[in-house]
């Protein structure tokens, strides 16, 4: 027997959007019955736990929101809602100091007392502010003591696999949930619902994101008929550990920090390559970094490994080890010494920069259904600034608290589910326990080895096509693979296969939104089509399901609706940090 719940506001999530959300809405309204429900535990899983680097805010005198903004949409290369960019870096002024006068976030200081902004790569202005290196775990251990201090309906080890519609078709009415500690269903009956789950690019040979991320969220919204946008998008982070295939740490970011002070990147002969690429050197963009390390191993100029080597003992070591303490004790744990010698390291996939489209007030298409994070587009454009990501969640996860407290108190109400679908989700999840057992490992294997080779950092026409060719195939395959236990309490085999099914049906969206796009704009590299586009004259890439379960792209323009191209907000250029690194040379 299927369990309903009833609330006021669902949140899926407890990452910085999912906790900021809840705050925000029962500050709002502190007679709201508001559950959030969280794949693992609250507070401890998730990526905004991860964030090492920082938070991009302009608070410096010398600095601006304009050049904030500018530094956004530049280094997005004019793919970004402007209107949306425009409410993050405003918002993130006021959404630091609640983090840390209202909700007791310790960061840096310098010594007049004033927080401490470190430089980050692809931007203008040194504007990071941070806790260390590991700035997520501070931001989120203060935001869940909070929550946890509130009186909200937790369940944890919940996972979200469904929007279920109202029966009138008035908008959302639930969210299908599985109970993963007795592998009972739940249905949740809301409101207001949002989605704040997080992305995470895990169909990548090498990845940053925790191992509970599989794209739920970004699955679940386009199954439920939400436009997708931007899906070409996929971050490369330029320094990944790359400490062998037989451990998990290979992926596992070195934060942007260690460029943005300085830190060399060398060649397998050990020499200074970045500004064969781009005249900021190690301090340009992200996608320039790992487009430049691709091709330096490429062409045979890699480590033994096949990677790049990050040098920062020219820094001193006393001084980076103080500096970048996680830093140093993560390479330690490989057997790397950060602060005084050189470190293997590789572009690893790390952010969705597309997802469901959203307003600036975060409601989506669907009434009801709010979107907030890494799970939305349209605030990135065609790449993510270092120290963006954490202000994103934060920033909208408020915003969306507010809105559906607004909408709740304009009158919105619970609505009737869709019985037939409903019946329809359940059966989809338990598909796999009356199918013949498989092999799931081969299934994952093949697909991270796929979108590496065939959907990472350069693409073509060729490569491409073969890859949605080989998608098609492995969706197939995974339909007529079941699992070998009946038992579903914390059959953790049943949620790789669902992880699966996310995986797979995300990488399609980004093989296809990357072949329509047929020129080269920040993440997305076509090597047969390598120039970007007229600027003036963008659009941004959709992918819709239709009622079969096809996939349809399209493209909308981009609307400058506060700079265009050519123009600025600033006196002198942002998005063009200024070169720290000295020609190229063999290093001592």
């Amino acid at each position: 027997m299927l369990e309903t719940l009833r609330t006021d506001v669902l949140i899926i999530g407890s990452g910085g959007a999912g906790l900021f959300a809840a705050l925000h809405a029962k500050k709002a309204n502190p007679n709201l019955d508001i559950t959030i429900a969280v794949k693992g535990l609250l507070g401890k899983s998730g990526c905004t736990r991860m964030v090492q680097g920082g938070y991009n805010v302009a608070l410096a005198k010398e600095d601006s929101i304009e050049r904030h903004f500018m530094d956004t949409i530049v280094g997005g290369k004019w793919l970004p809602n402007q209107d949306l960019a425009w409410k993050l870096v405003n918002g993130a002024v006021k959404t630091i100091h609640e983090l840390e006068n209202e909700y007791g976030c310790y960061f840096d200081r310098n010594p007049d007392g004033t927080l401490h902004q470190k430089a980050f790569a692809g931007q203008s202005f040194d504007r990071t502010v941070h806790k260390g290196d590991l700035t997520g775990i501070e931001i989120i251990n203060r935001l869940s003591e909070q929550v946890w201090n509130l009186e909200l309906n937790k369940l944890e080890e919940h996972r979200a696999v469904a929007f279920i519609p109202a029966k009138d078709e008035s908008g959302l009415s639930g969210v299908l949930l599985i109970n993963m500690r007795g592998g009972d269903f739940r249905f949740v009956q809301a409101k207001t619902v949002l989605l704040g789950a997080g992305g995470g690019p895990t169909m990548y040979r090498y990845h940053t994101p925790s191992g509970d991320k599989a794209c739920d969220g970004i699955a679940m919204g386009l199954r439920a008929g939400l436009t997708l946008r931007d899906m070409e998008m996929v971050q490369f982070h330029p320094t990944g550990i790359l400490a062998g295939n037989e451990t998990r740490m290979t992926g596992t970011i070195l934060e942007e920090g260690l460029r943005g002070s300085g830190g060399y990147l060398l060649n397998g002969a050990r020499e200074r390559f970045m500004t064969n690429y781009d005249p900021a050197g190690e301090r340009a963009t992200r996608d320039i970094v790992s487009r430049a390390m691709y091709e330096e191993v490429r062409s045979g100029r890699g480590t033994p490994n096949g990677g790049i080597y990050i040098r920062m003992a020219h820094l001193g070591p006393e001084k980076v080890a103080k500096q970048f303490k996680g830093m140093v004790k993560r390479c330690a744990d490989c057997g790397f010494d950060l602060a005084g010698g050189d470190v293997e390291v590789l572009p690893t996939a790390h952010y969705m920069m597309g997802g469901i489209e959203f307003g600036p007030d975060c409601a989506t298409a669907m009434p009801g259904l709010y979107v907030a994070g890494e799970d939305s587009g349209g605030v990135h454009g065609a790449n993510r600034l270092g120290g963006n990501g954490v202000a994103n969640s934060t920033v909208f996860g408020g915003v969306a608290g507010e809105s559906m407290a607004k909408a709740i108190e304009d009158g919105a109400d619970w609505r009737e589910p869709d019985a037939a679908i409903l019946e329809r989700e359940v059966g989809r999840c338990l598909k796999p326990f009356g199918t013949r057992p498989g092999d799931l490992n081969g299934i994952r294997e093949r697909l991270v080895d796929l979108m590496w080779d065939k959907a990472g950092i350069v693409r073509d026409k060729t490569l491409l096509k073969e890859c949605i060719s080989e998608l098609d195939d492995l969706g197939e395959q995974l339909a007529t693979t079941g699992l070998a236990d009946p038992t579903r309490a914390f059959n953790l085999t049943w949620h790789d296969w669902l992880n699966l099914e996310s995986q797979i049906l995300v990488s399609k969206t980004i093989a296809r939104a990357a072949l329509a796009r047929e020129d080269s704009r920040g993440a997305h590299f076509r090597s047969d089509f390598p120039e970007t586009g007229k600027l003036k004259t963008t659009r941004y890439t959709t992918i819709d399901m239709d009622e079969k379960g096809g996939l349809k792209t399209g493209s909308k323009p981009v609307k400058f609706t506060i700079v265009k191209p050519g123009e600025s907000l600033i006196e002198d250029e942002a998005g063009a940090p200024p070169s720290v690194a000295p020609p190229p040379q063999a290093a001592e």
